[in-house]
């Protein structure tokens, strides 16, 4: 699969490692696939990322994943759900926190596995995204798979960085808006431009 990804793709999986080392986390998430991708310039991710407004709130982002992380990596629909039982995940996070410290619930401050191997494994969930980049760029009839490909399904992919996303005004239907200006039949984000779109795409 690696072989299709264009050399702004594969930059994005090189940063996500990066991402990962600098935060010290345990292992490669679809967060760290995000930031890197945020970080990529001139192709036609860094445009829709631009214009949908993400750079500009770059400190919001990074303060709903850390919110995130806090909540165990439960999403917001996780929250209602159990708030909808009489659970309050809130209150349950503040006094595990006050036992254990700020952060306790975060499952990627645990284990440290990547010492053993040498390098962070990439997540179940950031695997998924890899594969699913895979599943969009077929359904688009792309050769490739480009930065374009991983940011759609990153919004695609339920979970905290859709969850994330949306909150910040970049669902998957936006997403596809700012990428390819329309969205056509069967929510791939193609609008006829085909060659001229891939040509650039392949050209980063």
């Amino acid at each position: 699969m690696f072989e299709r990804f264009t050399r702004g793709a594969r930059a994005t999986v090189k940063g996500a490692v990066a991402q990962a080392e600098r935060a010290g986390a345990d292992s490669v998430t679809e967060e760290h696939l995000l930031l890197a991708l945020m970080e990529q310039e001139g192709g036609r991710a860094a445009f829709a990322v631009t214009a949908l407004g993400l750079h500009d709130r770059r400190a919001s982002l990074d303060a709903a994943f850390a919110e995130a992380r806090r909540r165990g990596g439960l999403t917001r629909a996780d929250t209602d759900a159990l708030a909808g039982i009489g659970i309050d995940l809130g209150a349950i996070v503040s006094r595990v926190e006050g036992a254990h410290g700020e952060g306790a619930l975060d499952a990627d401050r645990r284990g440290r596995r990547w010492w053993w191997s040498g390098h962070r494994p990439f997540t179940p969930g950031a695997k998924t995204v890899l594969e699913n980049a895979l599943r969009v760029a077929l359904g688009r009839g792309d050769r490739f798979i480009g930065e374009e490909h991983l940011l759609l399904a990153l919004t695609a992919k339920p979970g905290v960085v859709a969850d994330v996303l949306a909150e910040h005004g970049a669902t998957c239907t936006a997403v596809q808006r700012a990428l390819y200006g329309s969205v056509a039949d069967g929510g791939d984000g193609s609008d006829g431009e085909g060659d001229a779109g891939r040509g650039h795409a392949q050209a980063g």
